[in-house]
C-alpha cells in the first residue's frame, strides 16, 4: 500500500505511480467533493475513470476502513460492475457553479428578510399585516427609514407605494411599535445583511449573464429594432443568429 497526499504535487505523483504499474483505468467514488482535484488530475493524464455513486459501492462486511472500502471498489471494478455517474462539461459545469452561488445568497436573503419580520414583530410594528411583502417597495422603504432612526409613524406611512392597498391611516397604525433599542439594533443588522446579499445576488446575475453571452452565439435582440416588411425570411433568419 502507498500513500500519498493532497497537494497537486501529490496528485501529480499519484498519476505518475499508477503509469509506472501499467494502470489505465480507475474507479472512485463521489464522496462530497474530495474526489474532484483527483478526478480532473487523472482526467487530464488521459486514465479511463468511472465515477461511482456511494449507495453502489457499500460493503456491509466487517469494520469499515477506506483501506477496505478502496479494496472492495477495485473488486467491483475489475468485474465490470460500477456504472459511471453523470458528469457534466466543463461549461456546464461552470455555469452550475455560479448559479449554485446564487441560490446560495438566495436563501441566505430569505432568512434575513424572515429575521426582519421577527424582530418588527417583537417591536410591536405589525409592518406584515399592512403590507404584502415586507422587502417590497413599501416595506423596504420603511424598513429603511425605521433603521435609520424615523420611529414616527405617520412619518414611516408616507413610503406607501401606490399600489398598496392599506391607506397611509391603516399603515400608521400597524407601525406603533414600542421603540426597544435591542430590537431596534437586531433590526438594523438584519436589513444591512439583507441589501448585502441582494448585492451579491446582482453580482451573480451580472457574472451569469457575462458567461452565457461569451459561450452562447447569441446577439441580443434590440428592444426598438423591427424587420423591414421587405426582408425575406433568410434574411431575418441571419439577422436572428
Amino acid at each position: 500500500m502507498k500513500e500519498f497526499g493532497v497537494y497537486a504535487e501529490d496528485l501529480e505523483a499519484i498519476c505518475l505511480w499508477l503509469k509506472e504499474n501499467g494502470i489505465t483505468s480507475v474507479a472512485m467514488e463521489s464522496t462530497g467533493s474530495y474526489w474532484q482535484n483527483l478526478y480532473a488530475e487523472l482526467a487530464k493524464n488521459g486514465f479511463d475513470l468511472v465515477l461511482a455513486n456511494g449507495k453502489f459501492t457499500k460493503n456491509a462486511r466487517g469494520k469499515k476502513t477506506d483501506v477496505k472500502d478502496a479494496r472492495w471498489i477495485q473488486k467491483l471494478h475489475a468485474l465490470g460492475l460500477l456504472s459511471s455517474s453523470f458528469l457534466p462539461d466543463e461549461t456546464t459545469e461552470i455555469l452550475r457553479t455560479y448559479c449554485r452561488q446564487r441560490t446560495n445568497w438566495l436563501q441566505s436573503a430569505a432568512e434575513a428578510s424572515s429575521k426582519m419580520q421577527k424582530y418588527l414583530k417583537l417591536l410591536n410594528m405589525r409592518l406584515d399585516v399592512v403590507v404584502k411583502d415586507v422587502c417590497g417597495l413599501t416595506g423596504l422603504k420603511i424598513i429603511e427609514d425605521i433603521c435609520r432612526g424615523n420611529l414616527d409613524p405617520s412619518s414611516l406611512a408616507k413610503h406607501r407605494h401606490f399600489n398598496c392597498r392599506k391607506s397611509e391611516e391603516e399603515i400608521a397604525k400597524a407601525l406603533k411599535g414600542n421603540e426597544r433599542q435591542d430590537f431596534l439594533f437586531g433590526l438594523k443588522q438584519e436589513f444591512e445583511s439583507y441589501k448585502f446579499y441582494q448585492k451579491k445576488i446582482k453580482d451573480c446575475d451580472s457574472q451569469i449573464d457575462k458567461f452565457l453571452k461569451k459561450h452562447i452565439n447569441l446577439d441580443p435582440v434590440k428592444k426598438n429594432s423591427k424587420p423591414k416588411l421587405n426582408h425575406t425570411k433568410e434574411s431575418i433568419k441571419m439577422h436572428l443568429k
